[in-house]
């Protein structure tokens, strides 16, 4: 539906012009003007504004739970309660178990980087892996021994400690910031769709209500679907490194996790990450390892995801990859994560809206 008061706005810009061009310049500079601080403003507030669109997007992945618990017969402020005490009692947990651990290892991992090198460079199938590479395994050992024990590496490390803490800081502040600002959100999103839907024109209100609430609930559905593949692979990654005897599963698992949320591609980076990290057990384990990843990738593609993102809207997988991609580039793993769901209601409208109206005309 077009603005009627387009053309009467259109004819005073181009009265102006006739009559003060000069005016007219001034007034486009100041709008100029104008854009530009709020562009710098929104670059400036970047970490605030991603802050919230991270709560917002952790908002509508709980939403589903809550809307679970009331077809289960609980009222909705008791069900809001429920999610809100459960995610504190998950966030808590992961601070209090989770943590220790993962520091532990790490700590662990980088005093014994040199010995472990080493150790693998002794072994005997090493020189059979280094002949068929023409010496570059070697080279490649080599180089990281060097800089592992270069103590200009770690005064490279140590000179950027205040930095690195100042991260740390700026790390955790943003986490309680998301973490408060969710929990806001939880119990108030209710009121912020009513408040947003009362902007909307009353005339096509309950059309785009009606849009905006499946889009939510895709996004929604996807970020828990995305959220428990994660988990899954993350479980049965620790698992099988701790079969087969590789250093540090927890560690590994924690980072399996994180990059498994990356669209499509995840679950293919961290078998080869994994492949990689079981070598310092023996070439067995990394076969081991590499067979049961190629195994549960067809699992995960053929079982687990059909059911776990049955309510999700499905796209094609170019669109995936383009998505996950540009949203990648902008805003890193958070981008990539929440640029699928957002792509999906993209097509939801072109599908329902934008071609329905074409076929019409």
């Amino acid at each position: 539906m077009s603005d009627p008061s387009r053309p009467a706005m259109a004819k005073v810009a181009a009265d102006l012009f006739r009559r003060n061009p000069v005016m007219w310049g001034f007034s486009v500079a100041i709008g100029l003007l104008l854009a530009a601080l709020l562009a710098t403003t929104v670059i400036q507030l970047q970490s605030v504004v991603l802050s919230v669109f991270i709560a917002f997007f952790i908002t509508l992945g709980l939403d589903p739970l809550i809307r679970l618990l009331q077809r289960w017969g609980l009222k909705r402020g008791m069900a809001i309660v429920s999610v809100i005490v459960v995610f504190v009692l998950i966030v808590a947990g992961l601070i209090w178990v989770v943590v220790p651990i993962l520091v532990s290892q790490i700590s662990t991992l980088v005093t014994t980087v040199p010995q472990e090198i080493t150790r693998l460079n002794n072994e005997g199938w090493f020189d059979i892996v280094n002949e068929a590479t023409n010496g570059a395994a070697t080279n490649a050992l080599d180089w990281a021994q060097k800089t592992a024990t270069d103590p200009n590496t770690w005064a490279t490390v140590g000179g950027g400690a205040v930095q690195v803490g100042s991260s740390i800081v700026n790390g955790v502040s943003t986490g309680l910031f998301v973490f408060i600002l969710t929990l806001n959100f939880i119990a108030t999103l209710g009121g912020i769709k009513k408040a947003g839907y009362s902007l909307i024109n009353a005339s096509v209100r309950p059309r785009f209500e009606e849009y905006a609430e499946r889009i939510m609930a895709s996004v929604g559905s996807y970020l828990n679907g995305m959220v428990v593949l994660a988990f899954i692979n993350a479980v049965f990654s620790g698992l099988l490194l701790w079969i087969v005897g590789a250093p540090y599963p927890f560690v590994i698992a924690v980072i399996c996790f994180f990059i498994t949320l990356i669209p499509l591609i995840g679950t293919i980076i961290t078998t080869i990450f994994m492949t990689v990290i079981a070598l310092f057990a023996s070439p067995i384990a990394a076969l081991v390892v590499l067979v049961a990843m190629l195994v549960y990738m067809q699992v995960e593609a053929y079982i687990l995801t059909p059911r776990v993102m049955s309510k999700a809207v499905q796209i094609p997988g170019s669109l995936v990859l383009i998505a996950a991609l540009a949203g990648g580039t902008l805003l890193g793993l958070v981008g990539a994560l929440v640029a699928i769901p957002m792509a999906a209601g993209v097509v939801l409208l072109v599908r329902e809206v934008v071609i329905p109206r074409k076929a019409r005309s």
